[in-house]
């Protein structure tokens, strides 16, 4: 079972929210789907569940598209919208139910799933309780059992830990990456340590378009570059550095640059003397932690 988002396009107004997004989620798998506030996660993520229409594109679960069949979509389909709509006069199993019985399920066979989900939601101390009694981190869980009550093959979490306090951010952690293990999950965030934490596969979007595309361990490998940060009093051309490292302006100012090396020490020294011939003067030159945080930055900065 896998989810295929296909050349996506949609336009509120005169703003173009996505612009031919793709990406494919696979079985057995958390993919990670990253981008600042506004970047077109929500969009995405409503399209892909049949919420809202495209301007253009489909998405495929199992070969079945939303569009065209939707109905039959909704049922392979899971989701946990961002704000966690809830039913908060309703108990716990009461609310389970009444999902249940929204995806047509047999009674005796709702009684047994409610179960099985509050057991594995971690809900059995609260279940006694009105949702609307909930903490944030319990109501979170009720959401998840709600996303996961009729057994879908795809679940779509959107920023499933926000509001969460340090405990609460592990647990919840936990029990998405034992649902993901036979199951395509895909979890939208625009929080690093959650992707360090729980995703396999990472797919970054920024101002509607798709900005990368890989997975965890190489991006990992690449946050573990050695960076140096020069700056200059005068403008500075990158054609200059490429000797010395993979260079690029991290910014709009032309006499700042960032460069990828190979050995700090040997690159430092390097630099000095590319910067006396060039009759440059001297402002700084720092070590610059390269994480998947500045990583992202990188990305998704407005340049």
């Amino acid at each position: 079972m896998s989810l295929q988002v296909q050349n996506l396009t949609k336009t509120y107004a005169n703003q173009k929210a996505l612009d031919q997004v793709s990406f494919e989620a696979e079985k057995g798998q958390v993919l990670g789907f990253l981008g600042p506030n506004g970047a077109g996660k929500s969009t995405t993520m409503k399209i892909a569940t049949g919420f809202l229409l495209p301007d253009a594109g489909d998405v495929l679960v199992n070969g079945v598209s939303v569009l065209k069949f939707p109905n039959k979509v909704s049922k392979l389909i899971g989701y946990l919208p961002e704000h966690n709509p809830l039913y908060l006069d309703m108990y716990v199993r009461e609310f389970l139910g009444f999902v249940a019985g929204m995806y047509g399920m047999k009674r005796d066979f709702t009684k047994q799933r409610v179960e099985e989900l509050v057991a594995m939601c971690g809900l059995e101390v609260e279940v006694h309780k009105k949702i609307g009694q909930l903490s944030k981190g319990y109501r979170q869980r009720v959401g998840l059992a709600k996303a996961l009550i009729h057994d879908p093959e795809v679940i779509i979490l959107d920023e499933p830990t926000t509001g969460l306090d340090p405990n609460q951010l592990v647990e919840i952690r936990a029990l998405i990456k034992q649902v993901s293990q036979d199951k395509t999950m895909i979890l939208s965030t625009h929080v690093m340590q959650e992707v360090e934490a729980i995703c396999d596969q990472v797919v970054i979007i920024n101002k509607g378009k798709i900005v990368a595309s890989d997975n965890l361990s190489n991006l990992k490998s690449l946050s573990q570059q050695k960076v140096l940060l020069l700056e200059t009093e005068e403008d500075i051309e990158l054609s200059w550095f490429t000797d010395i490292g993979k260079v690029s302006y991290p910014n709009i100012a032309k006499n700042i640059v960032l460069l990828q090396v190979e050995d700090i020490q040997s690159s430092r020294k390097s630099l000095l003397n590319l910067i006396d011939q060039k009759g440059l003067n001297l402002v700084s030159i720092q070590q610059k932690e390269q994480n998947l945080e500045a990583i992202f930055q990188q990305l998704t900065q407005d340049k």
